[in-house]
């Protein structure tokens, strides 16, 4: 990496008022689509049925990453994107091995659940292959591991109150493309992880791991959530498949 660039995005610093792109101001903007997608994923059973909860799912999630999306990096690197969806397609293969391999292993229970009916399998699909992967992939590798990269930049180099420097007076969009460290890489895989159960951490930790090792050789995010779509798409065919429903 070079250092000057890695010396300019430590030392930029931003007028509170004049600019929205520092990173506490980018928060919002890039967890309003997690976490509405969380709630209504949590709302009570009953409350409402399986295929209209997807249809709101399908309806908000995609307004909010509409309404917010100048706020966002460019999903495009500047390395020939369709290589980089080529090498996506072929990771996200690649992962839906890695995670149902690793799920199986770690899950003691029955695999096998209740069929979901044609439309909310539909509808779940379209959620898993298109939104999901859109808004996990710019939260985690988008904002997550490059704040957490500018915060152990900001560490090693002796700042006082480097998660406060990184927060409050860098933005993210000045992150070089690929920038990462083991902690940043962790950090971000980890805050993966946890948005999951607790039987697929071991699926999502591993996963994590390639989602980063894509942005690190790919420096884009277009290959990320390519792959990321594959693979949630893939893991629908082979439940619907196997009849293992409890997989996805």
């Amino acid at each position: 990496m070079d250092m000057e660039i890695i010396s300019r995005a430590l030392t930029d610093t931003f007028d509170n008022e004049g600019r929205k792109d520092i990173n506490k101001d980018l928060l919002v903007p890039y967890v309003a689509p997690y976490l509405a997608y969380v709630a209504l994923a949590s709302l009570p059973d009953g409350l409402l049925a399986v295929e209209w909860n997807y249809a709101l799912r399908l309806l908000v999630v995609p307004g909010l990453l509409i309404y917010f999306w100048r706020a966002y990096l460019p999903l495009l690197g500047c390395e020939r994107p369709f290589l980089s969806i080529g090498v996506g397609l072929v990771a996200g293969l690649v992962g839906t091995a890695l995670w149902v391999g690793l799920v199986v292993l770690f899950r003691s229970d029955e695999l096998r659940g209740v069929p979901w009916s044609d439309a909310a399998f539909v509808l779940r699909l379209l959620a898993a292959g298109l939104v999901v992967p859109l808004f996990e992939e710019l939260l985690m590798r988008g904002y997550v591991l490059r704040l957490a990269w500018q915060w152990d930049e900001a560490r090693k180099a002796g700042y006082e109150a480097p998660f406060e420097r990184a927060f409050h007076e860098q933005s993210i969009n000045h992150v070089p493309a690929g920038s990462w460290s083991l902690l940043a890489v962790t950090i971000a895989t980890l805050v993966f992880a946890l948005g999951h159960e607790v039987p697929e951490w071991p699926a999502a930790l591993a996963y994590g791991m390639l989602m980063a090792l894509l942005w690190i050789i790919r420096k884009d995010l277009i290959s990320c959530i390519v792959a990321h779509g594959i693979t949630n798409v893939a893991i629908a065919l082979y439940v619907q498949t196997t009849g293992q429903w409890a997989l996805w």
